[in-house]
């Protein structure tokens, strides 16, 4: 299964889905996808040489989504072998470990102290200067979560089976 994300004025990134090491999680995404959810949000939270984040209900990273899935990482009991290799696309969350719902992010480079914290649930086939083009983005308030100055538009995201 292929991701396609498409971001205004930068082009596309594509990925490969696993849904074999987090069902629930792509499940999640493609459905919240294929529903348009995504057209027209931003990427909201930028942080160079770690991630790029979207997927927020109103572009604020703080703002909850009105479901949540469990979490399919290690910590939460769940074996996902997939890493936080650079073009990882993985699910945002807050603390608690079963609290992700829209939010998801583009690992900029590897993180490896993601592993088993987060549930990654796909890798990044193309489009890896896309990422480059929009993590490079100036940002504000880096103390706090990085905003971009001109939010990056996701145009929509194409599921493919």
């Amino acid at each position: 299964m292929r991701c396609i994300i498409e971001t205004e004025g930068f082009g596309q990134m594509v990925f490969t889905l696993y849904p074999e090491y987090a069902p629930i999680t792509v499940e999640n995404f493609v459905k919240t996808a294929r529903s348009g959810f995504y057209d027209g949000l931003c990427w909201c939270r930028i942080v160079e040489g770690y991630v790029i984040q979207g997927g927020s209900p109103d572009n604020d990273i703080m703002t909850d989504s009105e479901w949540h899935i469990k979490g399919e990482f290690a910590e939460n009991g769940v074996p996902n072998p997939l890493k936080h290799v650079r073009g990882a696309l993985s699910m945002a969350r807050d603390d608690d470990f079963d609290t992700a719902g829209t939010q998801f992010f583009v690992v900029h480079k590897d993180a490896p102290k993601l592993d088993g914290r987060y549930a990654a649930f796909g890798e990044m086939d193309s489009g890896f200067e896309v990422l480059d083009a929009i993590a490079s983005q100036p940002t504000y308030g880096a103390e706090t979560w990085n905003k971009p100055v001109k939010m990056p538009v996701i145009t929509r995201i194409v599921i493919e089976d």
